[in-house]
């Protein structure tokens, strides 16, 4: 089952290379917390890519844990903060508090000690390797589980406001895969990992990230707005 975190790491890399690609050209925000997140997912499926493939190393357990199960959704968040919230000053003081949250949770999980024996099955808990009720393992429901919960809403709020308009349908179908991607991770891993089945974790893996990636094209093509008519 390792080739499917290995051809999911493949997708996010280029998917995070396409919105550096944006961000370069327009300079907003939204792509930059986009490219961030999924670059986050790319180094988490690789280190799990080798964790399957050789057994973990603590390093790439903290690597996967740190990036995939603490801090991508976070910035997945905070780029669609930065589409919906109109006053940008909000969502900068929401940046910054990230960003020192990004320095405690990097300094906490590699910091911390780890079950080495808990390291020995194909997918491990984070409950098992740092401990149960460490701040490692609280870490990924403080700040990833309320995160992906609101750009579930934020999504599915963001593609209501768009129904109904022809000129929008591309962002409004865009959006909601979007949300509909990032469930399938969600679900995926969950499942996957509470249960030890590498396959159910691995395919959920590999099809969020691809709905995702539809999902933004499909959001990311241009408007066409049909010319009004011309009065005789």
């Amino acid at each position: 089952m390792w080739v499917f975190p290995l051809v999911a790491a493949g997708v996010a890399f280029a998917f995070a290379a396409l919105l550096v690609g944006q961000f370069m050209r327009k300079r907003r925000p939204y792509l930059a917390a986009w490219a961030i997140a999924l670059l986050m997912y790319a180094v988490a499926s690789t280190a799990l890519f080798l964790g399957v493939l050789n057994g973990w190393s603590s390093t790439e357990y903290r690597v996967y844990w740190l990036f995939g199960a603490v801090l991508n959704v976070p910035y997945l968040f905070l780029g669609e903060l930065y589409l919906l919230v109109r006053r940008r000053v909000v969502v900068d003081v929401v940046a910054v508090i990230l960003v020192f949250l990004t320095a405690f949770a990097v300094a906490t999980v590699m910091n911390a000690p780890i079950h080495a024996q808990a390291l020995s099955t194909d997918l491990p808990l984070g409950k098992d390797v740092f401990g149960d009720g460490t701040m490692p393992y609280r870490l990924a429901q403080y700040l990833a589980y309320p995160s992906f919960i609101l750009l579930v809403v934020a999504c599915v709020w963001s593609a209501w406001k768009m129904r109904g308009r022809p000129e929008l349908r591309d962002r409004f179908v865009g959006t909601l895969l979007i949300a509909i991607g990032a469930t399938i991770v969600a679900i995926g891993s969950g499942v996957g990992a509470g249960l030890n089945v590498v396959p159910i974790f691995s395919i959920g893996l590999l099809a969020g990230i691809v709905v995702m990636f539809w999902g933004f094209l499909r959001a990311s093509r241009t408007v066409s707005v049909a010319p009004a008519p011309v009065e005789a």
